[in-house]
């Protein structure tokens, strides 16, 4: 066969629902207008839950000035180059020393993209000796870069610390005759459901076992914890996570990534995190753009204080109105129904095309068969009131579920 017709005449699970409408309605939808709640799809305007603007600092006016004059100084190409060849500067610099103590870490390593980061932080910690150990649900960048790893690797069930011990054990058997080590991989907040890594529980198991622990916290920075400074700062266990990475995508509302850990890791990641050294540099705009939301972070605690008043009243809310909505601790909302991917597909329709409510719906493979996910992503710049729309929506396409008004085969035109 040649490799191509494989790829035309097969689907994937969400290929397959890829044109039952249009493309751009469903899978890959295309909002349009500033970026805030309310914006436009297919000519109407719908209220917003599905952007990772958690601070509300995408439409900041301080950030868009920052943006805007650094793009004009220097343009989206400067500074030309990988960073090890041409491609550093003292904003670079910069910003890396300013997150590592943001972060409570003595030093830090500014990344392109988070998917690529951490999937070559991964490729470069371990070796064939060593052993890995994550967290079952961890981010596709993560079991992606766990794949390339020639060495073995355990997974543990989602926050199953007495799992994790038992893998810890096979772990230090293997490492006793290769002489290697053992890499324990979690996230501070899990993107999908919005739980906690327990990152207290694996810290305390360091007491009993030796091994290093590596933190995606791409949704906690900037949202948990007293400062805003992640789910390590919310457990106190800062000193106890070895690296903390994390993404400028949501919070921060733009892109790239970094790392940050000791002094002489960092810098052995420095020169051997192969997406780094073989990239183009971050483009000047994006980094003092970085700089400036990092500055409004840290000196704003009204923006974190603005979110946690929208997640309160959004989960609770919810939770008054029965709705299952996980155990969530973190602005992450997750909304869990029941039907298959067709009704999730009518369910999603009317709510967008009747309600002008617009979220992420969430389909097998990334949760179980038969099980629809709508998934909230509240900020600081939501209102009280897109709060009780929202939920006077959802209580009426809850009630056309029970009746099996969505449960038609094909996509339902008025609902």
């Amino acid at each position: 066969m040649d490799i191509f017709d494989k790829l035309v005449t097969s689907k994937s699970p969400l290929g397959h629902f890829a044109h039952i409408k249009e493309e751009g309605y469903f899978m890959f939808p295309q909002l349009e207008g500033p970026i805030q709640p309310r914006m436009r799809f297919k000519g109407r305007e719908v209220l917003t839950w599905s952007l990772n603007n958690y601070l509300g600092l995408a439409n900041h006016p301080e950030v868009r000035k920052a943006d805007a004059e650094s793009a004009a100084e220097f343009g989206l190409g400067y500074p030309m180059g990988a960073r090890i060849m041409s491609g550093n500067s003292e904003y670079h610099i910069q910003l890396e020393q300013e997150l590592a103590t943001f972060v409570g870490k003595e030093s830090g390593l500014l990344l392109n993209y988070g998917y690529q980061g951490i999937m070559s932080i991964i490729d470069t910690l371990v070796d064939r000796k060593d052993v890995i150990i994550y967290d079952a649900e961890s981010h596709a960048c993560i079991v992606d870069g766990v794949r390339m790893h020639l060495g073995k690797r355990f997974v543990f069930p989602h926050n199953d610390i007495a799992n994790l011990e038992k893998q810890l054990q096979r772990a230090e058997k293997i490492t006793a005759e290769t002489g290697g080590g053992i890499l324990v991989i979690t996230e501070g907040v899990f993107g999908m459901s919005g739980d906690l890594g327990r990152l207290d529980l694996i810290a305390s198991l360091k007491e009993k076992y030796q091994f290093r622990l590596l933190v995606d916290d791409a949704h906690g920075f900037g949202t948990m914890g007293e400062t805003g400074a992640g789910a390590a700062e919310y457990y106190g266990v800062t000193d106890e996570v070895d690296l903390y990475f994390s993404t400028f995508a949501k919070s921060m509302a733009s892109i790239g990534a970094f790392v940050a850990g000791d002094a002489g890791i960092v810098e052995y990641l420095k020169y051997n995190v192969r997406s780094q050294i073989f990239a183009k540099s971050l483009p000047m705009p994006l980094v003092i753009g970085a700089l400036k939301r990092l500055e409004l972070l840290r000196t704003q605690p009204k923006l974190r204080e603005n979110l946690w008043r929208i997640v309160d009243a959004l989960q609770s809310s919810l939770r008054e109105k029965g709705f299952n909505i996980g155990v969530t601790k973190s602005p992450v909302t997750p909304v869990l129904l029941y039907g298959s991917g067709y009704v999730a597909a009518n369910l999603m329709l009317d709510l967008r095309e009747n309600f002008n409510i617009f979220c992420s719906g969430v389909i097998y493979p990334v949760v179980p068969k038969d099980v629809i996910m709508l998934r909230l992503i509240p900020t600081a710049v939501h209102t009280l009131d897109d709060v009780n729309e929202t939920i006077a929506a959802f209580e009426a396409v809850s009630h056309k579920l029970k009746n099996g008004l969505y449960s038609k085969e094909q996509l339902i035109e008025t609902v």
